[in-house]
């Protein structure tokens, strides 16, 4: 199933951790709210409930959560359309990603202390940024970027990172070279456009009607209506395609690269036939945590040469409405939800 791959390239899937579920555990933990998903359906499957605190390990800190972030993968975990990976392992708390402030550290967590802030990207096998409360190894977990609010802090993340480890770490983006970036007004999308610039590329993206001054606000140096206009009679010879949209975008893009380029894609594998026919590399990626990527987005954020764009805000009680619009697959930039207040300043 395409959305399986596509998502299983993206965040490399392992398998989602058991909450605690004894009442007589829950009874003798602090409790706290958390977005409960018991079985796999539609949106009524996401429950707001109290469940027990987690208590961090000497090698974890444990934050309390201001915002979360949403994104796609959440839905498809949600509709169980990663279940044969996932298998057995519900209840689960959602959430690939997080802003807050540190109420615990361990023992071996020397980098952080109570009261920094933070944010973090978590991994499948833990998740849980749909909490008031969650865990976060030193990998998984950067300082906040002084120039933002929580709620933007949450949004860069997962999709910041994905965005960096295509174009950066897979594609070799350098100065000069020239970008095609399809959905460029989507969470990843529009990261990549600005990481690119800040790179010295030429960008050219691509988006529906409604997202064409977005683009060029983002930085796009050309922007391409893909309901207008066909994206392979305006970009040729690039010199990396970043795919956040698959099938037959992907199919249409060989023939833009020049010989000696690359496709990265977050949607779908790229085909080796098509491939070497074109002369060209190809790679289909997986972005795992890394504090160092959280830490040179932080440079370029409080840089003022890649700013977070947050279309939409729910509170938690809200969840539902959330997953609504990212199922959508037509998000402007990010959505967030806020779990707690701002902090006064």
């Amino acid at each position: 199933m395409r959305i399986s791959n596509g998502l299983t390239a993206i965040f490399g899937l392992t398998t989602i951790a058991i909450l605690p579920c004894s009442a007589a555990n829950q009874s003798e933990k602090p409790m706290m709210k958390a977005v409960v998903i018991h079985a796999y359906g539609g949106l009524d499957v996401l429950k707001l409930e109290d469940v027990s605190r987690p208590e961090p390990k000497e090698d974890e800190v444990l934050i309390r959560v201001i915002a979360a972030s949403i994104n796609p993968v959440d839905a498809a975990i949600r509709q169980g359309y990663l279940a044969q990976i996932i298998g057995d392992k519900l209840p689960l708390v959602p959430g690939m990603d997080a802003a807050g402030i540190i109420e615990k550290a361990g023992a071996k967590m020397g980098k952080f202390k109570a009261g920094d802030p933070v944010y973090a990207f978590f991994t499948l096998a833990s998740e849980g940024g749909y909490a008031e409360y969650v865990l976060a190894k030193e990998d998984e977990v950067a300082p906040k970027p002084k120039s933002l609010t929580y709620a933007q802090a949450a949004a860069v993340p997962a999709a910041g990172s994905t965005a960096w480890k295509a174009l950066i770490e897979t594609a070799k983006l350098s100065a000069g070279q020239t970008v095609l970036i399809h959905g460029g007004s989507g969470g990843v999308g529009h990261f990549a456009i600005q990481i690119a610039k800040a790179r010295g590329a030429r960008v050219i993206a691509t988006a529906s009607t409604a997202n064409q001054d977005f683009l060029k606000q983002m930085g796009a140096d050309v922007a391409i209506d893909y309901t207008k206009s066909k994206f392979e009679e305006i970009a040729r010879d690039v010199d990396v395609v970043l795919d956040a949209v698959g099938g037959e975008t992907l199919k249409r893009s060989y023939r833009v690269v020049k010989k000696g380029g690359i496709i990265v894609s977050i949607a779908d594998d790229p085909e080796k036939a098509e491939l070497d026919a074109h002369g060209i590399r190809g790679a289909s990626i997986r972005t795992d945590p890394k504090a160092s990527t959280l830490e040179e987005l932080t440079q370029l954020i409080d840089a003022k040469k890649v700013t977070p764009v947050v279309s939409q805000v729910f509170p938690l009680s809200q969840v539902t409405k959330a997953h609504e619009q990212i199922a959508t697959r037509h998000t402007r930039g990010k959505i967030v939800l806020q779990v707690a207040d701002e902090p006064k300043k």
